[in-house]
């Protein structure tokens, strides 16, 4: 169905092909008109606008033809479940952060939240640590929310030839930043945290803000690095902490990521950085590139002791039930045993989760402190993110193909595959 055909007026088309296609011809145009001129209305409003179209049809979220009018209003899908609104322009959500006094919270993701296929860390995001009560309430109430792409997410389709097809999104991060309302980056979140640890993140950054707030010039900056050298000492006194608790005497050693412009990350190495992402990914990324052998020098040299030390950290990355609902909404409906399977599947991702917890923090997070207490690159958040893509998450914009097309394999395909 289109639009077009049916001579609405080009205003009413806000809503645009995401709405149309749950669109169905018992649906009266008539509905969908009204919806597209609500959200043409309550989206410029903010949350205060979210909240009035929520009010409106508090007993019809069941609905697939609200929920897709409630996920433009919220430019993230699944809003039903988060009930969160998203800036997509950062000097909107700069000007709300003025007005409001609250910091911003930006993620940078690989495609884009209002849609299924954006990269899987932003997934997990909808599913686990946005709906959850309490990371709902802390971001309502003290952030001012913002997305924006980094760049598209590559996607792959199976198909089995006999109708059914599998289909996946493949390598990329995602990472969230505290901003001030200038801006500026005052700390970020690197990759996928359980949900009370990244309760405790927020918490801890929004402190930061305050305290920053009440500086000017120098004394911020000056600020600003203490606070950074302050997380580190903590991180590595936790470090610490752990490996006693554990009886570890001799730790898992940590090998820094070489920065080497001349050697393009591969993508199975890059996706090794997210172990949630990378239970789903690697099936996949290991058929495309087989023949690659990974680079040790960003893998954890003990993979045995991370897994111990993430159990400790077990209580960090348990799902609400929120969180569960839907998980349970979007699972396979045609599996056998579905509530056996989701008791399994939580059951996993948990433990997946504290370990991407713990590795990020002790790695990822520890290498951005160390940046701004060096004060290199860490004023601009554009610059800032440039360098953890290249450098943390092993995608550099220089490569425009992720790592999954390597220039020493060899395919057998006429341009390697590539078709433009």
């Amino acid at each position: 169905m289109k639009f077009t055909s049916l001579k609405i007026p080009f205003t009413l088309m806000l809503i645009g092909i995401s709405l149309s296609q749950l669109a169905y011809s018992q649906t009266p145009i008539s509905k969908i008109s009204k919806l597209s001129q609500e959200v043409a209305k309550l989206r410029p409003q903010g949350q205060s606008g979210l909240e009035v179209f929520l009010k409106s049809y508090v007993n019809q979220l069941n609905s697939s033809q609200i929920r897709a009018a409630l996920d433009e209003v919220c430019q993230q899908q699944d809003c039903y479940a988060s009930k969160l609104y998203w800036y997509t322009d950062l000097e909107q959500a700069k000007s709300a952060a003025k007005t409001s006094g609250k910091p911003i919270l930006s993620l940078r993701l690989l495609g884009k939240l209002n849609t299924d296929l954006s990269c899987a860390n932003s997934r997990f995001f909808r599913v686990v640590l946005y709906p959850n009560a309490e990371i709902s309430k802390k971001l309502k109430e003290d952030f001012i929310l913002h997305w924006q792409s980094v760049r598209p997410v590559p996607k792959v389709t199976i198909d089995f030839g006999d109708g059914r097809k599998l289909e996946r999104t493949i390598t990329g991060n995602s990472i969230h930043y505290i901003l001030d309302s200038s801006g500026r980056p005052i700390d970020a979140i690197p990759g996928l945290y359980g949900p009370k640890a990244f309760l405790s993140q927020l918490q801890q950054a929004k402190a930061a803000v305050k305290e920053i707030s009440k500086r000017s010039g120098s004394q911020r900056e000056a600020f600003l690095r203490q606070y950074h050298r302050d997380r580190l000492n903590i991180i590595q006194t936790q470090w610490t902490a752990d490996l006693s608790q554990l009886g570890i005497q001799s730790p898992p050693r940590m090998v820094e990521i070489p920065a080497n412009s001349n050697e393009t990350p591969n993508a199975t190495v890059a996706g090794s950085l997210a172990v949630a992402k990378m239970r789903l990914e690697s099936p996949m990324l290991n058929t495309l590139q087989p023949q690659k052998i990974q680079n040790t020098s960003s893998e954890i040299t003990d993979q045995a002791t991370w897994n111990r030390i993430a159990q400790l950290y077990s209580a960090d990355a348990k799902l609400d039930g929120n969180s569960i609902s839907l998980i349970r909404a979007k699972q396979n409906q045609s599996a056998k045993n579905p509530e056996e399977n989701l008791t399994r599947l939580i059951r996993n991702f948990e433990a997946a989760m504290a370990l991407d917890t713990v590795r990020n923090e002790y790695m990822l997070h520890r290498q951005i402190h160390q940046w701004f207490v060096q004060g290199n690159q860490t004023s601009n958040v554009e610059a800032l993110n440039e360098r953890v893509y290249a450098e943390l998450f092993l995608t550099p914009s220089s490569d425009p193909w992720l790592g999954l097309a390597p220039n020493d394999i060899y395919s057998a395909i006429d341009n390697d595959g590539i078709r433009k």
